[in-house]
């Protein structure tokens, strides 16, 4: 019997990023993707125009039957959308406690809000910080990082959020310049080589924290982040370390980059050129 993800994410029609993502990405990991859908976007592989969030209440039903019908080993969350459906989402968990991987999505990568644009940004803030004393793993990038935590120095970002309550936190910097990914004592020289290089770092409670580097590919992608989290649910679900499952899923991740594709008609200058990684790939 495969292991069992229950996910909480938005629908993206194009099918590049959200719950498509994340159904791809838990089956490449070798584990069953339960789903359940937080919002209807209105999008397509370039940008997020607008989304209606489904009624928290039905949401909550949809989680609460497949909890009773499957073994769930793992959750995953993405998109949320609205305060109530993040404590809906955080109800649930601590009645039915597993381990958690939190994507705060906050923003799409390609522009366009995910979250409630009519509620208070501080509380949006602090319902997504009650979702970290759940977390297994939480998954920002640096603008979410800094929006969670406060701060815009990535070690006192991190450790802010291990401070209140989560496991780990997985600092993507794809939105770095080189300049700042390559900070922290490196040499002109050293930086030289490694400008075609993100920093990812893994940080653990009580744990040195796990820096690993990968390749800058020249192209936007849509659906990378929900791709990378699910895929290390799908593996935590089958029973691998954190750690191991986080390398697993930075290789896994780079391989569907490298293969990824165009979806799209080209629309002149103006394309930002967002590719859907290839999540079939085998690397």
């Amino acid at each position: 019997m495969k292991p069992s993800i229950l996910c909480f994410s938005g629908l993206d029609p194009s099918g590049g990023a959200g719950l498509g993502a994340d159904i791809e990405s838990i089956v490449a990991a070798g584990a069953h993707a339960a789903v359940v859908c937080t919002a209807l976007t209105v999008q397509d592989s370039q940008k997020v125009y607008g989304f209606t969030p489904v009624d928290p209440v039905l949401a909550q039903k949809q989680a609460d039957k497949v909890i009773s019908d499957l073994s769930i080993d793992v959750y995953k969350s993405g998109m949320l959308g609205t305060l109530e459906m993040i404590d809906r989402v955080a109800d649930l968990i601590r009645k039915n406690p597993r381990p958690y991987v939190c994507d705060p999505v906050l923003v799409a990568n390609s522009g366009g809000a995910l979250t409630d644009t009519a509620a208070d940004p501080k509380e949006v803030i602090r319902a997504f910080r009650r979702l970290l004393p759940l977390a297994t793993l939480v998954t920002p990038n640096l603008p979410e990082l800094e929006r969670l935590s406060g701060s815009s120095d990535v070690e006192r970002g991190a450790q802010s959020l291990l401070e209140a309550g989560a496991g780990a936190v997985l600092i993507k910097r794809g939105h770095a310049t080189v300049q700042e990914a390559l900070s922290h004592g490196k040499t002109e020289s050293n930086a030289t080589q490694k400008t075609s290089l993100i920093k990812n770092t893994l940080w653990q409670a009580g744990e040195d924290p796990i820096d690993l580097y990968v390749a800058r590919l020249p192209a936007e992608f849509h659906g990378s982040g929900c791709s990378l989290a699910s895929y290390i649910a799908g593996r935590l679900a089958c029973g691998v370390s954190l750690s191991i499952a986080y390398t697993e899923a930075e290789l896994w991740l780079q391989s569907t980059l490298r293969a990824a594709y165009q979806s799209h008609v080209q629309r002149g200058a103006d394309n930002n050129r967002q590719l859907v990684p290839d999540r079939a790939s085998k690397f």
